[in-house]
């Protein structure tokens, strides 16, 4: 097998050696890196050496990608959804990750952002820019979210309560931050060129669990704590199944793998900048395959998933943790890289369908309630947690708001339509051919909304990833969950139905670009 197959050949750090129907043994002797000693230098599996001839002269797709540091300044704010913590260092680098495909001039850019969301703003002025200064058309860009916790706050209201020099160097980077997407999108549209494509797939059930939970007294919790001994059951589902799709050049060098797997990167915490797990895949596997492989981690649907397994009393945590689960999704990406199956990838459709998602109705006296709790965060009295999850969704929802200039200056979130009685999202797809779609999904959406586009979709694989669209919807909940309650639908925005509305047009988008 000449693709990422070497017999007892240095790489980069790593010692191979194997025979043909044997095992490899991957050591790794990097100093720095001694986590990995503990997990990749046991990993042993086997490979049955054999060719893939992924497309041929036939061949019609080109492909560039592109890797660029996004790195905010130390000083800016950073934190998760609600974070307002001032970075003081950089435990790794964030980066933006472009992908661009060429099928006969029809052009389409993805990129993948170490960010927690795509705020409203951010999605528009990209667009705006990527029409202005490629050649790819605002509709033909879906950009994605990594969802990591350890990245900048994104959110001007949250920024202006910390204000001074953290408020200026955050708003200063926001506002510097499209014209550096669109500078990826375009070195990736410079190195475009004929590409062959093959898609493989690994089962990892043992680093996400299902972090909603029915308790023996019949009340939901998020999170109830390891070994707590009033879990009844879990409430949902995982997605173990992770999707590995690699792209090559007519003659077998690697330019990049898009990677999928549905899991919460919220692991790494503190005040130094992080990408979390995504992060710790993509330098394991520029380690192993070199930095001209680029490697493009996205989120699926995991907006009920995490790490924690209650049933273990594990200490691991932060940086410890996230290098351990992103080790594991590595070697799980290594072995799917030695079983692909070749993609005849021939033609590119792509399309985006706008969806309406039903709000409930905000009174007035609710608005003022709702600033002067946001007024509080993060000074000497600050409010309680869960009055500040509300706070922000009754003022996401405000009448009012829904010029360009009001909404950025405000929120992340999506904007209402002229009434004001719906969020204004999208969903958004590629296909290729009749194998391939990939899907862009918006918020922090349920695990069970993906699986049912997966089971129902004309194609012979889907891929979802989520926060996409055209802003942030924070959680994205499907309807049982709203019969449950807990945190994730106290942050939602839609009424209940809203994430079957969504999974309701992709799979109108896709049997339409499948059939059509």
């Amino acid at each position: 097998m000449k693709r990422f197959v070497y017999f007892g050949l240095k790489i980069r750090g790593l010692t191979f050696g194997c025979n043909c129907w044997g095992t490899i043994r991957i050591n790794f002797l990097r100093n720095k890196c001694l986590w990995l000693l503990a997990v990749l230098g046991l990993l042993t599996f086997t490979i049955k050496a054999q060719s893939l001839n992924c497309l041929g002269s036939e061949n019609r797709m080109k492909v560039g990608a592109a890797s660029l540091k996004i790195t905010p300044p130390i000083g800016s704010v950073m934190g998760n959804s609600y974070g307002l913590s001032i970075s003081e260092g950089v435990h790794d680098d964030l980066f933006v990750k472009a992908l661009v495909f060429d099928v006969e001039g029809e052009k389409g850019a993805l990129i993948a952002l170490d960010l927690i969301s795509l705020p409203y703003g951010l999605v528009q002025q990209t667009r705006e820019l990527v029409a202005a200064k490629t050649g790819i058309a605002k509709k033909n860009l879906i950009m994605t979210a990594t969802h990591c916790h350890a990245g900048p706050q994104m959110n001007p209201r949250f920024l202006k309560n910390i204000g001074g020099e953290p408020e200026r160097k955050s708003l200063a980077y926001l506002s510097q931050l499209p014209e550096k997407l669109v500078q990826a999108i375009q070195e990736a549209e410079g190195s475009l060129q004929p590409a062959k494509a093959s898609i493989g797939y690994f089962n990892e059930d043992k680093v996400n669990f299902n972090r909603r939970f029915l308790m023996k007294d019949g009340s939901f919790k998020t999170n109830p704590g390891r070994l707590n001994p009033h879990i009844e059951r879990a409430m949902g589902p995982v997605d173990p199944k992770g999707s590995v799709v690699l792209f090559e050049s007519m003659d077998d060098s690697p330019i990049a793998v898009l990677v999928n797997f549905a899991l919460h990167p919220a692991i790494v915490v503190g005040n130094k900048f992080s990408a979390d797990f995504p992060g710790v895949v993509s330098k394991i596997m520029e380690g192993i395959y070199g930095e001209e492989l680029v490697t493009v981690y996205t989120n699926g649907n995991s907006g009920n998933i995490n790490h924690i397994d209650v049933k273990s009393d594990s200490k691991l945590d932060h940086y410890e943790e996230s290098a351990r689960i992103g080790t594991i999704l590595a070697a799980d990406v290594m072995k799917a890289l030695t079983s692909l199956q070749p993609l005849e990838l021939r033609s590119l459709k792509i399309a985006k369908r706008k969806v309406e998602l039903p709000v409930p109705n905000i009174e007035s006296h609710q608005v003022q309630w709702a600033k002067d709790i946001l007024d509080r965060f993060g000074k000497a009295d600050p409010p309680k947690f869960t009055d500040v999850v509300d706070a922000w969704r009754v003022l996401d929802l405000e009448k009012g708001k829904e010029a360009f200039n009001g909404r950025v200056q405000q929120t992340t979130t999506a904007p209402l339509n002229e009434e004001g009685d719906a969020l204004l999202s999208e969903v958004q797809v590629f296909s290729f051919g009749s194998e391939l779609a990939l899907v862009g999904f918006p918020g922090d959406a349920f695990v069970e909304l993906s699986l049912a586009i997966r089971i129902q979709s004309p194609y012979a694989h889907t891929i979802v990833f989520q926060q996409s669209g055209n802003g942030n919807l924070s959680y994205v909940p499907d309807r049982k969950a709203f019969l449950e309650g807990g945190y994730e639908v106290n942050s939602a925005r839609f009424s209940p139905g809203g994430g079957e509305l969504l999974v309701d047009a992709v799979q109108r988008l896709l049997i339409s670009l499948f059939y059509n």
